[in-house]
């Protein structure tokens, strides 16, 4: 594979990855790439990779398993304005 194939296949692979997070539709991204005239193999194997590359699990953040509760009051006792101590 030459160099040339690889950058053309890197771009395919980035295109599809983008496009796919944004939510649109595989198979028309398929067809539309095969439409512009890249190759069905190319698009199907960059296709595959990028699903692939996309349901990776990503690293879970820790949780905090203690809950602290507030002790301010829910509400504040209105006083009248001419009570000021």
């Amino acid at each position: 594979m030459t160099d040339r194939e690889n950058m053309r296949r890197k771009k395919l692979l980035e295109y599809l990855k983008s496009n796919l997070a944004k939510g649109y539709n595989p198979d028309s991204l398929k067809w539309a790439l095969i439409k512009q005239g890249y190759s069905r193999t190319d698009v199907m194997l960059a296709l595959e990779q990028a699903q692939a590359e996309m349901k990776k699990p990503e690293i879970e953040q820790p949780r905090m398993t203690e809950i602290i509760e507030e002790t301010r009051p829910l509400f504040m006792e209105k006083k009248p304005w001419w009570k000021f101590w």
